[in-house]
């Protein structure tokens, strides 16, 4: 049996098949990807093709010895689903698209998901874009979030879901889209350096003072 992860694989409920979800960056997924995923889900007979919180289209109910093939005929690279790392970029359609968007959320997720999907860390991280305050991306339950305001991105840190919920603080606002860019890398770095196995950034947060985390991050 694989571990949960491995060749991008997830083990189901009945402890024998397997679901993969292949990265599809902020959820934006072109008509010829939708028609391989098909064609390759009628192919192996998959269970179920699930659209997953993460904005991926999980293929459900696959045998171990189906999968080296599965991948081999979508052609396309696993999504992070689990493992001490960043996991995918969730991202609201912004202004490219949303009459309610104030910043360019999927500009900023894409260039996010360039960066750091799958990125090894010490704990999980998970990351959302929200183009305007109702915070579509969930923003508020990301370990680093940065939500749409008319002068800026408004960045949010230490946030979770999951049987103890937290929202996410404000570390700053009104930045621009390069500032907060190099704002995630300075939270990125630190939690590098600073983390615990298994240990999300809300816990440290807690843990340490919100102020003395924003002086460490913003000097």
């Amino acid at each position: 049996m694989l571990q949960d992860g491995e060749k991008g694989a997830i083990i189901q409920r009945d402890k024998k098949t397997y679901a993969i979800a292949p990265r599809i960056p902020c959820g934006v997924v072109t008509p010829a990807t939708l028609r391989r995923i098909a064609d390759v889900a009628e192919k192996h007979h998959v269970a179920a093709l699930k659209i997953t919180s993460a904005q991926r289209i999980a293929l459900v109910g696959l045998a171990e010895e189906q999968l080296d093939q599965v991948w081999a005929d979508l052609g396309m690279s696993p999504g992070a689903a689990v493992g001490l790392c960043v996991r995918s970029i969730k991202c609201c359609p912004g202004t490219t698209f949303c009459k309610r968007g104030l910043q360019d959320s999927l500009a900023l997720g894409m260039k996010l998901d360039e960066r750091y999907h799958g990125l090894e860390l010490p704990g999980k991280m998970k990351m959302g874009v929200s183009g305007c305050p109702n915070q579509c991306g969930e923003t508020c339950i990301k370990d680093l979030g940065f939500v749409g305001l008319p002068k800026g991105w408004r960045v949010l840190v230490g946030g979770k879901g999951g049987a103890v919920p937290r929202l996410a603080d404000e570390l700053t606002r009104d930045l621009t889209t390069d500032q907060a860019l190099d704002l995630a890398q300075r939270v990125v770095d630190w939690f590098r350096t600073n983390g615990r196995p298994h240990q999300r950034l809300g816990m440290i947060i807690d843990k340490m003072g919100l102020e003395a985390f924003r002086q460490a991050i913003l000097g």
